[in-house]
């Protein structure tokens, strides 16, 4: 029985081809979207879980109140990890990481042994021996165990070290920033950190058991840089020990010892609280959590996990909708059978068994066809979503999963078809009179709305992304990032530095140059600190204010034309300028100051405004840039070009000569601060564009539902439609008779999407502190192009039936 059904429904496939590929079609690109959705899915969801005993691994996340938000923050003090290890008995082990540039993390320069050559390179980071051991790597060459217990020894990456030594590099030294007086030793390579792991994007790992940064900075309970990893003993309680560890760093160690230091305790610090994050959970429930700039990069969303998932689903639907469909649309090619079947003695049953088999075809050929386009698709997907995945196609799991999903959709998009075409009275069917069940056009009419109406949603999400990144590509900063060149790579210059900067503001092309490593585009290299402001008459009295202090020179206001409100610029021949700061209106603001020119404010030291400029955006749009103090500072590890417009290609090349005659071991490192900014917002791009390319998608399936429905009804009222004719009605009337239920729901359909779609878009842009608003012609116009489409796919193949000659069809009354 089972080889006649498909042998039937072979037969049935080939015979309609125009129907068994938009079935097949449709099919295929739901389950290739399915598929490469899925994959990212596994993917995100994957963070850290190849690692040993990663249920008992946390990370400490410090929170505050902040108004009416709450603040949360990864940086703790240097001493905090070795006290909880002591004294917290839950912890059997804890471990630290120092990702700071402020300290050389980030971007060093490098040198082999004696080898004159220097090379810039990223992705350096301060660590405990603990860390490598809580997140292990497999060994390429040397001992994991002890690799970084002592002062100035280094663990490189197999891709870092195949990059600088042609064998086993144990045992050799490199140089940071040419300073010769402190060699670091490799005591060991490791695999490269999977694209899933927290640690991704590291690649030099730095002993942190060396000399403190500065004087007493091992046993400063007062200033905050590391991150701080736990892991917990067997059956420990989480919840528990969280507030075990916050009462251990509050009550045991930050208060008295800032008591001893002659400090004060502010509120702010009883209202501190410690709670604890699982590594699991650390990519995709870190919204926001401040951390370092690697970490942020890496960082994923569990909303735009819902939100794909969602597409998934929505997708598959649309395409067993299109089954449905498409099967009762050929109903009137398949009833003279299902007649002549049910006369010589075949059950219901029997045909109900055919028309599944039929659909579990259909959903096999789909299946085989999906897999090869979502091979061919994945490179795209790939760079859309900035990763690396594959089909697993030889994992145990992959093929049996397949299978179950495809006997699971085939059996949900077979069964009305199947209880539908069944159904048919013998005589009715034989001559091929079916009459149109209600229940059965409401429930097409309702899928081909659902399809039109998430359809819909998927274009304004579209719309409404594409607005929002164009916004912030040109928004208003505050400061100009266009025509400006950052250099990295300064470490090695700084005795020729004045030098260098002079030669290259003498070049006919460049308007200005700063030296400086704290730039308002936070990219790579780039500093930010945290410092807390008060007035100085006030500072033993009032609640302090958190802000940013930068060390610039005296030509950043103009290299990044920063607008001055009030005052004037740092004049380096002033010896009081030492002492001096520019601030922006935040911060004179926050700090209630009425006449900021003159008045003196107090970060540990006494500064006197001098300047004060408007505000601008120097952390991501996500986020409300806060105060800043600038003063006359050296800080030169990055120089800033600004280049006057048109004369990029000239500049580079002059800017290039110059840097080979004061650095002629060193190649030239370079990149534009406009693409660097652009950088920061990739993960909105990409979220644009996918939503983009999921909308034609879903709209191009739901386009074969509706092009199903407009089928069977033009096949329902061929007679009808002859009648009309002969009796002297026009094309276009009889278009417009057939056309105007479908335009109705599409309309039904706009009416169901627009709140959808609009609460949807309205809880994205809330991540963002910068943002549009959400405009009503964003609706319309999605609105018009599903009418549009849903005209030109309706036009086909009522067009197709008004031209046939009405003889044909009136031909057996």
């Amino acid at each position: 029985m089972l080889v006649n059904n498909l042998k039937i429904a072979w037969r049935n496939i080939t015979k309609n081809k125009l129907y068994s590929s938009i079935k097949i079609g449709g099919f295929a690109f739901s389950i290739a979207i399915c598929i490469l959705i899925v994959l990212y899915i596994k993917h995100e969801t994957s963070y850290n879980k190849f690692y040993p005993n990663v249920d008992r691994i946390y990370r400490i996340v410090s929170q505050i109140p902040d108004g009416d938000d709450v603040m949360r923050g990864l940086s703790l003090t240097a001493p905090a990890a070795k006290a909880i290890k002591d004294e917290v008995p839950a912890v059997e082990q804890s471990g630290r990481i120092l990702p700071n540039p402020l300290f050389g993390a980030g971007g060093n320069q490098l040198t082999v042994g004696s080898k004159p050559e220097n090379y810039y390179d990223d992705g350096f980071v301060y660590v405990d021996q603990s860390i490598l051991e809580m997140f292990p790597s497999p060994i390429i060459y040397g001992q994991l165990d002890h690799a970084l217990d002592n002062p100035n020894t280094i663990v490189l990456t197999k891709g870092k070290a195949a990059k600088y030594f042609k064998d086993n590099p144990v045992g050799q030294q490199i140089y940071l920033n040419n300073d010769k007086s402190k060699p670091y030793t490799i005591t060991a390579v490791i695999d490269d950190i999977p694209s899933n792991s927290t640690l991704y994007g590291y690649t030099f790992f730095m002993s942190l058991a060396g000399e403190p940064f500065y004087l007493g900075e091992q046993n400063n309970w007062m200033a905050t840089n590391y991150t701080v990893y736990v892991k917990l003993k067997e059956n420990s309680d989480p919840e528990q020990t969280q507030s075990v560890i916050q009462k251990v760093y509050i009550e045991g160690h930050l208060i008295p010892e800032t008591l001893k230091a002659g400090g004060k305790i502010r509120s702010y610090v009883h209202q501190l609280k410690m709670t604890l994050q699982n590594a699991v959970d650390i990519h995709l429930y870190s919204s926001g959590i401040r951390d370092d700039k690697v970490s942020t990069l890496n960082r994923g969303d569990i909303k735009m996990i819902w939100a794909f998932a969602s597409i998934a689903a929505f997708i598959l639907l649309i395409a067993c909708i299109n089954f449905i469909n498409l099967s009762t649309a050929n109903a009137a090619t398949r009833a003279k059978e299902i007649g002549i079947r049910k006369t010589i003695g075949s059950d219901r049953k029997s045909l109900i068994d055919q028309f599944m088999v039929e659909a579990i075809c259909y959903s096999l050929i789909s299946l085989i066809i999906g897999l090869i386009l979502a091979w061919v698709l994945l490179p795209l997907f790939n760079n859309l979503a900035n990763k690396s995945l594959e089909i697993p196609i030889f994992s145990w799991y992959f093929i049996p999963t397949l299978l179950v999903a495809l006997i699971f959709i085939g059996s949900i998009a077979g069964i009305y078809p199947a209880l539908y075409l069944s159904g048919f009275k013998p005589i009715s069917a034989l001559k091929n009179k079916q009459q149109s069940n209600p229940k059965s056009s409401l429930l097409r009419n309702s899928l081909v709305t659902f399809q039109f109406a998430t359809s819909i949603i998927l274009i304004v999400s579209a719309l409404v992304a594409n607005q929002q990144i164009n916004f912030i590509l040109n928004k208003d900063l505050g400061y100009s990032k266009d025509q400006v060149i950052v250099l990295r790579g300064l470490k090695t210059l700084s005795q020729d530095l004045g030098s260098l900067k002079n030669e290259l503001k003498s070049l006919p092309y460049i308007s200005n140059v700063s030296v400086g490593d704290y730039l308002p585009v936070p990219i790579d290299g780039v500093k930010r600190n945290g410092n807390a402001f008060s007035l100085d008459d006030k500072k033993d009295v009032e609640l302090p204010r958190g802000g940013q202090v930068w060390l610039v020179d005296d030509d950043y206001l103009s290299t990044f034309e920063l607008r001055l409100s009030e005052g004037r610029n740092f004049n380096p021949k002033l010896a009081s300028d030492s002492s001096a700061t520019i601030v922006n209106k935040k911060l004179v603001e926050q700090l209630g100051i009425t006449h900021p020119i003159g008045a003196k404010i107090n970060n540990g030291q006494s500064l006197t405004i001098i300047g004060v400029v408007d505000d601008f955006i120097f952390e991501s749009l996500k986020e409300e840039s806060g105060p800043v103090s600038l003063v006359l500072g050296n800080s030169p590890s990055l120089l800033s070009i600004k280049v006057k417009a048109g004369h990029i290609d000239q500049s580079l090349a002059q800017i290039t000569k110059v840097w080979d005659k004061f650095s002629p071991s060193q190649k030239i490192n370079y990149s534009f601060l406009d693409e660097g900014f652009e950088s920061l917002y990739q993960d909105v791009e990409r979220t644009k564009n996918i939503f983009t390319c999921f909308a034609f998608i879903a709209i191009f399936i739901a386009s074969l539902g509706l092009f199903g429905l407009a089928t069977y009804i033009t096949q329902q009222r061929t007679k009808e439609i002859g009648i009309r004719k002969v009796l002297g009605a026009s094309s276009i009337g009889l278009l417009t008779l057939l056309s105007s239920n479908f335009i109705k729901l599409v309309f039904i359909a706009i009416v169901i999407a627009v709140p959808i779609s609009w609460w949807t878009m309205d809880t994205w842009l809330q991540d963002f502190n910068y943002r549009i608003e959400i405009n009503w012609l964003y609706f319309i116009l999605a609105g018009f192009l599903a009418i549009f489409i849903a005209i030109v796919t309706i036009s086909y193949q009522t067009l197709k039936v008004i031209r046939a000659n009405p003889v044909n069809s009136l031909r057996d009354e």
